[in-house]
């Protein structure tokens, strides 16, 4: 009898169970974002936790709210009470309360060229709901990076970013082009395509330019912001603090695209500075006068004499502005780098100048990293009672570590605990006290509570307490599961070190090993090598439903951070550009003739856990997504005896392809030249380039590959377009190798949609399954 996946009854069994075994672990939430209201009471405040969960069957992200009252006890104890079911939210595209609490904004997106819907709700009931016409402006930007919802201090105007309009198109009809345009229900005419506009590239494929509006929560009023230049694209709009009779302002992150607009998404090489600008009045026509006497005032550079600046706070006190500088990466051109933090003294008479005075409060020479974009920005509130202490998540090694910044001192704080493996993440501050987030590959995650227990002249002690909470549940099964698994980080020391390296790049890089602590010592589990993307990226020691599902299956794990990964300083991530692969051709004299890092440094790692006697030999597989696919894709043809099977993610196989159709095409030249090349992507490649290229890319190692290899690709991948795995994949077949291709027709690079991730993950893992027996 014929199987219904056209594979033997074993294979099909297996397809199964495994299938079965990643549902259980699906079902398990994540905090998206967090919120507290304080109480009336002092010893309480109120908790609000943004739930998400995937939900399979309808291929979303199904979102819901919990709510809990936190309980300050005399014994200087915590205790969250909390309400007995969450709260469904359904089409909520993103929330953002009010700065006092009273208010919450509710946005609804269209799913199609509709109105936006805005609803203003009070604790008891929606007080307005406005419809904002697609002729204002489209869908509201909710994405995390172009992202901003900010309310005014008297919560009467709220700022954001949305969808410019759509633009104007030509019509026609049986008799050719129709002057007026084209009416509703005029079904003789249809609209043109019009002009073709370049877009920030993967994941804003298709979306419009982001604008700056302001909406009056009373009458609903919308107004686009006047005086910002058309040729900036905004964001992470933040309301500026004013005093009674001072103008107010808005402040906002500018990115202004020049020729052509590179790929955004991942990517904070991109120049971009502040902007101030004023908040266009709303109330009277006396003002709308005095707004035509005085001439409309354009937005303000303050942050001219530094190339980048991102995700603007203001102090509690509004006497500091301060904010991340992705200046590394801008200036050396790689996709993500170390972050600085830099602060503006806010001008109290309200007068503000082109390029104010920026201080730097921590520099990307520290030797405590800051890496708050990578966290994903700071937290809404991020500042302690004195007004000058912020709580930040930073990247360190790695793992995520929770930081107390002194924002005129510069002093600098390791608030979560220095003995732990576990990765922590800011949720919120409740007074001087932080709730986070804390696990680790064989921990779910939970919520601690952390507060000040001991205060002295230049350091603080912080004590933890364990929240138990109905968010992170897993089934009976999942637990004892995770149960009888373990892991450690080790410390890899570099190979062949030479006078060449730069120091940082000398220092020992680091994986962590996450394998089951009840097999026999004589018995070891085949081994799945995970490799991240970016290069310039990291994993952390923080909990993964995929890595601990595949562990769960009997596979032990090597998640890599190869020299090049964030977290580990400037020098080691910037020894990797122009490196790349391999480093047999130099075509070009700017090629740097050290040794390659990324691919020997997997090679050196996998090495160390088989001598350690972690690892068989033979039972070794790899699988990465990205630059990680590059590396799955180079081990198999630089080491093709290594491995009993791979399986590549959207995988970077051949840079002289890639260069043509990605978004990104600044990135091929850093990683294969180095930083000196990160403005030729302007110029059509050379037959020179090409040659480069393709000699630092897998495709050059395919002769050798035996390798049975699983190929998953997003359609609508524009980062790596599909023809880059494809072509190598079917290179593969016709020398052939076993492979198997599994397209995804509605995803882009990260295939991150539910039902992809858990497709994607569940042929990882019977595909390792089918060839180490």
């Amino acid at each position: 009898m014929d199987m219904q996946l056209g594979i033997d009854a074993t294979v099909e069994e297996e397809y199964a169970y495994q299938s079965n075994l990643l549902h259980e672990f699906s079902k398990i939430s994540n905090i998206d974002r967090a919120w507290i209201f304080k109480s009336d009471k002092s010893l309480s405040s109120q908790g609000m936790f943004c739930i998400s969960q995937p939900n399979l069957l309808e291929n979303k992200r199904r979102k819901f709210i919990l709510s809990s009252t936190i309980f300050k006890e005399s014994n200087s104890s915590v205790k969250f009470q909390w309400a007995p079911f969450p709260i469904e939210l359904y089409g909520v595209s993103i929330i953002a309360p009010s700065p006092s609490g009273a208010k919450l904004l509710v946005v609804r997106n269209p799913e199609n060229e509709g109105p936006s819907r805005f609803e203003i709700w009070s604790s008891s009931h929606m007080e307005k709901e406005f419809h904002i016409s697609p002729a204002v402006h489209g869908s509201v930007y909710t994405d995390g990076w172009f992202e901003g919802i900010s309310w005014n201090l008297d919560e009467t105007s709220i700022a954001y970013v949305a969808e410019e309009p759509s633009p104007s198109k030509p019509t026609f009809n049986d008799m050719g082009y129709k002057k007026g345009g084209l009416l509703d229900k005029d079904c003789g005419s249809w609209k043109g395509q019009g002009d073709w506009k370049d877009d920030w590239g993967e994941t804003y494929a298709g979306k419009r330019q982001p604008a700056l509006f302001v909406i009056n929560v009373t009458s609903g009023e919308v107004q686009a912001v006047k005086g910002i230049d058309k040729s900036l694209s905004v964001g992470q709009v933040v309301w500026a603090p004013s005093t009674e009779g001072s103008e107010q302002y808005l402040v906002f992150v500018g990115w202004s695209s020049g020729t052509r607009k590179l790929g955004m998404k991942y990517c904070s090489n991109r120049p971009c500075a502040l902007y101030a600008v004023k908040a266009p009045y709303h109330e009277s026509k006396t003002n709308e006068l005095e707004l035509q006497t005085t001439g409309e005032m354009h937005a303000l550079n303050l942050t001219q004499s530094i190339s980048s600046a991102l995700f603007p706070r203001f102090s509690s006190n509004g006497k500091f502005l301060v904010f991340l500088s992705a200046r590394s990466s801008v200036d050396s051109g790689v996709h993500l780098a170390t972050n600085s933090l830099h602060r503006i003294d806010w001008p109290t008479d309200g007068k503000l100048y082109q390029s104010m005075k920026i201080y730097d409060v921590l520099s990307d020479l520290v030797s405590v990293i800051v890496n708050g974009g990578i966290s994903g920005a700071f937290e809404s509130n991020p500042w302690l009672s004195d007004g000058c202490t912020m709580i930040l998540s930073s990247i360190w090694h790695s793992r995520q570590v929770l930081l107390s910044v002194n924002v005129l001192s510069g002093e600098i704080l390791r608030i979560s605990p220095a003995d732990s493996n576990f990765s922590w993440n800011l949720l919120m501050l409740d007074g001087n006290n932080v709730v986070a987030v804390s696990s680790s590959p064989v921990d779910i995650p939970q919520i601690n509570y952390g507060m000040i227990i001991e205060k002295a002249t230049k350091s603080s002690v912080w004590s933890w307490e364990t929240i138990l909470s109905p968010i992170f549940r897993c089934s009976d099964k999942v637990g004892s599961l995770l149960s009888s698994l373990q892991f450690n980080i080790l410390k890899i020391p570099v190979k062949n070190v030479d006078d060449s390296l730069s120091k940082g790049a000398r220092k020992p890089y680091e994986a962590f090993f996450v394998s089951s602590k009840t097999k026999k010592e004589d018995v070891r589990d085949p081994l799945i090598v995970i490799l991240h993307g970016g290069p310039h990226d990291v994993s952390l020691s923080s909990f993964s439903k995929s890595w601990a599902f595949l562990c769960s299956v009997g596979f032990s794990l090597l998640i890599v951070n190869y020299r090049g990964s964030l977290g580990f300083g400037e020098e080691a991530l910037q020894s990797l550009p122009g490196k790349v692969g391999s480093q047999e051709s130099t075509v070009l004299t700017m090629v740097s003739k050290e040794q390659e890092t990324d691919v020997n440094d997997v090679l050196s790692a996998i090495d160390h856990i088989i001598n350690l006697g972690l690892a068989s030999p033979s039972k070794i597989t790899a699988t990465g997504i990205s630059h990680g696919g590059f590396l799955t894709t180079h081990l198999i043809g630089q080491a093709p005896e290594k491995f009993a099977a791979a399986a590549a993610i959207n995988p970077v196989c051949n840079l002289a392809l890639m260069i043509g159709t990605t978004d990104i095409p600044d990135w091929c030249y850093v990683e294969a030249y180095g930083t000196i090349a990160k403005n030729h992507y302007t110029k059509a490649p050379s037959a020179e380039d090409l040659a480069l290229f393709y000699s630092k890319s897998p495709i050059s190692h395919l002769s050798k590959v035996k390798t049975p290899t699983l190929f998953l690709l997003g359609v609508q991948d524009v980062r790596v377009p599909i023809p880059d795995g494809l072509q190598y994949a079917r290179a593969l077949k016709e020398k052939g190798v076993e492979v198997k291709v599994i397209m995804f027709p509605n995803d882009v690079h990260g295939l991150e949609r539910p039902q992809s991730d858990f497709e994607c993950f569940l042929n990882i893992g019977v595909w390792f399954k089918k060839f180490c027996k």
